[in-house]
């Protein structure tokens, strides 16, 4: 009802003004300070994509950019506060990679994955990262994979929880290659850091922010990383695909959505505000630090990108019978 009526009086508005819709609001965006909404815990990756992006967008918007956590339910939460927000370009979803998988792992939810939102650009892209102790035996990837073939259902992975893309990468590995694997869920990654620390567990999927201090440390090894190319931050180690698990490809990612609705001349406003934003060496510095690849991209990639997570991902689920929660 509030989108119905915002659309109806938006177009009365231009229709009086003698612009297309839109235009007419869209040409005095934005009038107040944007919220950006970010599903997971203060302080942690979205949180922090979130600030740096939206700290600089303030200083060309005019406007402040406001972030605020809304953490719960595997990011579910925040999108759902987006999805029935109104039109209008002030209220905005900092999205994960948990975005798409959420579409896939939950049975129902109070909106639709793409449907529901205007894509406005990804940020960034970032791989996880297979990792064991230092002194772990096996020592490699395909050492790993040949000794889980040999004892299927027996070889453990940690991952910070059920349903979580973590959970979700180790599904697609143990399908392609044809393996069987134990999930070990965890609550958050630190829980499964210290479990893998601890000897209770043979190896973890996390993301480098998780993990890339105890590897410099010399208390950890990467053995692999899921993206489709090497990750920048750790050249040396081989991705999952190049050892033998051909179409392999994990890779999360952080993006702008707004409400459906959102008319396109403010959408086409917030995605050059994004793009400039990621042109400024300290933002690209930050992203880059937290171990993504910064990218981004037009609306419609964006919303292609999302559809098409959302759909493997619901394969997954499918065919690894996980419980939809």
């Amino acid at each position: 009802m509030l989108r119905r009526h915002f659309l109806q009086t938006s177009a009365a508005m231009a229709s009086a003004w003698g612009l297309a819709p839109g235009q007419a609001f869209a040409q005095a965006f934005p009038d107040r300070a944007i919220k950006v909404y970010q599903g997971f815990a203060a302080g942690g990756n979205a949180d922090a994509i979130a600030r740096a992006v939206g700290n600089e967008m303030t200083k060309t918007l005019g406007q402040a950019v406001v972030v605020e956590a809304q953490a719960g339910a595997g990011g579910t939460i925040a999108a759902n506060t987006v999805a029935r927000a109104r039109p209008d370009g002030h209220t905005l979803l900092l999205a994960t990679g948990g975005h798409a998988v959420a579409g896939a792992i939950y049975k129902t939810l109070p909106y639709k994955t793409v449907e529901d939102f205007e894509m406005v650009s990804t940020i960034t892209f970032f791989p996880f990262l297979l990792v064991t102790t230092a002194e772990a035996k096996p020592a490699t990837f395909p050492e790993l994979l040949a000794q889980a073939k040999a004892q299927p259902g027996k070889i453990g992975y940690g991952t910070a929880g059920i349903g979580s893309t973590h959970h979700l990468a180790g599904e697609l590995l143990a399908s392609l290659s044809q393996t069987q694997l134990l999930h070990v869920p965890y609550r958050g990654d630190a829980a499964s850091l210290t479990a893998l620390l601890a000897g209770d567990i043979p190896f973890i999927i996390a993301p480098p922010t998780a993990v890339m201090a105890n590897i410099k440390a010399g208390k950890l090894r990467a053995i692999a990383t899921t993206g489709p190319q090497r990750w920048q931050g750790l050249p040396d180690v081989p991705t999952v695909a190049e050892q033998g698990v051909a179409g392999y490809d994990v890779r999360s990612w952080a993006g702008m959505m707004a409400p459906a609705g959102t008319p396109r001349p403010v959408i086409d406003r917030l995605n050059a505000e994004v793009q400039k934003a990621l042109l400024v060496p300290a933002v690209r510095s930050r992203l880059e630090d937290m171990g993504g690849e910064v990218r981004g991209s037009s609306p419609e990639d964006m919303r292609s990108m999302v559809a098409a997570e959302t759909q493997k991902w619901t394969r997954v689920v499918a065919e690894a019978k996980i419980p939809q929660q």
